[in-house]
């Protein structure tokens, strides 16, 4: 079993306190023996990092005090003059081991954020892979980390309060096309609409339902994953594609 969790976010005043109260929120799924967390896209007031090492310096000894992999969310970076939106990832000896770049900058984003061209597998207590926020829209970024062999999909995003529904409808269509649980986590406060989501899978009579777990207001959740499960269903849907034009 592995044991997979998820912050929902709120507004702070700085970014030193938001910083201070997830780490308290950390440190209690660290306790219940949490592996993996991830945190929403661009919950810090200041959504720029220009020293990862600095800014999430606590976090680090977090994840090596508990032996935890953590997804501090997805927020912009600049390097030579060209700005990315990344997903930094933290792992369980408290240092970074590579990062996710948003493949799909969405709509204002476009102009100023240079897209992300891979979709990496990452490996601590499972493979998993980042999807960030508007990546969840497009199916050949799930399909492709699935195929590529990931256990679980990440998903660090910053959803308004009119795309909740939508989105809650991909995240649970993605899971269940791919055969794959996600957890998404999403930012809450008057403009962005939290709902933060756990999506696990359960068959019977050969049919696949999504089972969900829904955050509110300021929150984490953990769940603990039987991912071997999963890849039976997951080969026999891969299987069940054929080439067509």
């Amino acid at each position: 079993m592995t044991k997979l969790g998820l912050i929902q976010t709120v507004s702070y005043s700085t970014d030193q306190k938001a910083i201070s109260q997830v780490a308290k929120i950390l440190k209690k799924l660290g306790r219940s023996e949490t592996e993996i967390v991830c945190l929403p896209e661009q919950w810090l007031k200041n959504n720029h990092v220009s020293n990862w090492d600095l800014q999430f310096k606590e976090f680090k000894v977090i994840a090596k005090d508990f032996g935890m992999t953590i997804i501090p969310g997805a927020f912009y970076e600049t390097i030579r003059g060209k700005a990315s939106i990344v997903s930094p990832i933290i792992g369980p000896k408290g240092e970074f081991i590579g990062k996710q770049e948003k493949i799909h900058p969405f709509d204002y984003e476009r102009d100023n954020v240079k897209p992300g061209k891979e979709a990496k597998i990452f490996k601590t207590a499972c493979k998993f892979g980042v999807i960030i926020c508007y990546d969840m829209v497009f199916p050949k970024v799930a399909n492709t980390l699935a195929k590529k062999g990931v256990q679980v999909l990440l998903s660090p995003s910053r959803i308004v309060r009119r795309g909740i529904d939508p989105w809650k409808m991909y995240v649970q269509v993605r899971a269940l096309e791919n055969r794959i649980p996600i957890l998404a986590a999403n930012v809450e406060n008057h403009k962005f609409g939290g709902n933060s989501l756990i999506i696990d899978l359960s068959q019977k009579n050969k049919v696949v339902t999504t089972k969900i777990t829904k955050l509110n207001g300021e929150q984490s959740a953990s769940h603990e994953f039987d991912l071997k499960k999963y890849e039976t269903i997951r080969k026999n849907r891969f299987s069940d594609s054929n080439k067509f034009r």
